[in-house]
């Protein structure tokens, strides 16, 4: 999901001297739960350790914006940029990333040390405007990682036979709704950022696709769907699946969604009874096609996904009581409900392969490594997750996986031609 190039900002962006005091916040409120030793493992090469993602991040701030942009800045350690870089590889070597969970040092206090004296140090930036531009990525990317942070330590907590969780309590409960479907005339349709704010660079330019006529769902696919997609046997007909997907289901004996068992499913609040309303979650992409073929229908492409959602602004979709387990704008537990919306519950499959947009442009330097170079063998989402900080999200947004991961909050939502 990583992405960390930006498109222009403009001037009218929010207060970035607050903006960061409050995403950074955020993130240290949303470990905060976390004894060292939850914040030191790591379950699996695809999720990171919680502490790792608090020095990460920091990492980001410190490389990008202070080293290079403040006078006479010295890194806090020399070491540390060894094992808190990812990905970038204009920034040299780095641990191997499946060796994330062997880093019993530094500790979460002296990670949350090193964050302080970074705030710090950055405050002078925010009177730059030259800076903006970088430092609105460097929120964006920081985001990325609040929601990575939650679904990781999922993952590591759902593999302790104790059931830990993250927080006391029950996930709110949803209500059947009954499935309706927005039709779309079809025809020529301008796809990407419209270059109005913050925007990856995946995300543009902006273009001009031809659209067939479909329709899209107006919910998501429910956790009861899924109980009959199984009880007719959808994991066992071949027929049903594409083949790289029918043999990942029989060389890994998938056989429901992740963190599912008799009745149950694994949350943040531990094992929890299943809500049969709920959007079914932590689905991969083999999963979510094949659903779609049993249910006489399809995923739907990216671009249609967005022509519909055009319609829809994310703030609006996401303005609903925080305590209801909608997008992430608090530290506290994080539930799909089923609201309906296009942005929030879960993020969506579509049939639509991450590849670049006509004239597509990494941004230069270190930063635009995280997009182009991966536009290989991943599938778009759209929308957004309970998990993602709420206005993160946008029509043009284009989150990524490849087709078997399925630890991230993803659902899905059906399309058909009309």
């Amino acid at each position: 999901m990583i992405a960390t190039a930006a498109r222009p900002f403009h001037e009218a962006g929010p207060d970035l001297a607050g903006k960061y005091r409050s995403t950074r916040a955020l993130t240290e409120a949303l470990a905060a739960p976390l004894s060292e030793s939850d914040a030191t493992i790591q379950s699996m090469e695809d999720a990171s350790p919680a502490k790792w993602h608090l020095a990460h991040v920091t990492w980001f701030w410190e490389t990008f914006l202070l080293r290079d942009h403040l006078d006479g800045y010295a890194l806090y350690n020399d070491d540390w940029p060894f094992v808190f870089n990812s990905y970038y590889e204009a920034e040299g070597e780095r641990i191997a990333r499946f060796a994330r969970g062997m880093l019993s040092r530094p500790t979460v206090q002296e990670i949350l040390d090193w964050r302080a004296h970074v705030d710090a140090a950055m405050r002078p930036l925010f009177q730059r405007e030259e800076l903006a531009p970088l430092i609105e990525l460097g929120f964006a990317h920081e985001q990325q990682h609040q929601e990575l942070l939650l679904t990781d330590i999922k993952h590591a907590l759902s593999r302790n036979p104790l059931g830990a969780a993250m927080w006391e309590g029950t996930p709110p409960s949803s209500t059947s709704r009954e499935r309706g479907w927005q039709e779309h005339p079809g025809g020529i349709a301008l796809i990407g950022h419209d270059g109005d704010g913050f925007a990856f660079d995946c995300e543009g330019p902006r273009h001009r696709v031809l659209l067939e006529p479909f329709a899209l769902a107006d919910t998501l696919v429910t956790n009861a769907e899924w109980s009959a997609f199984i009880a007719d046997g959808g994991y066992d007909n071949a027929a049903l699946w594409l083949s790289d997907g029918w043999g990942w289901v029989q060389e890994s004996r998938i056989a429901s969604p992740d963190y599912w068992r008799a009745g149950e499913h694994f949350t943040l609040q531990g094992w929890q009874e299943r809500d049969p309303h709920a959007p079914v979650t932590h689905i991969s992409y083999y999963e979510a096609d094949a659903f779609a073929t049993w249910a006489d229908a399809r995923l739907p492409t990216e671009f249609e996904w967005e022509a519909i959602a055009r319609g829809q602004q994310p703030d609006e979709a996401q303005a609903h009581d925080p305590a209801a387990g909608n997008q992430l704008d608090h530290a506290g537990p994080v539930a799909p409900t089923g609201t309906g919306d296009l942005f929030g519950d879960c993020w969506q499959f579509t049939r639509s392969a991450y590849l670049p947009y006509p004239r597509f442009e990494p941004a230069s330097g270190a930063v635009g490594e995280y997009n182009g170079k991966f536009m290989s063998g991943q599938f778009v989402l759209k929308g957004a997750s309970c998990a993602t900080v709420r206005g993160h999200s946008r029509a043009s947004y284009r989150n990524f996986f490849y087709p078997h991961q399925r630890w991230q909050f993803t659902g899905l939502r059906l399309a058909k031609d009309i």
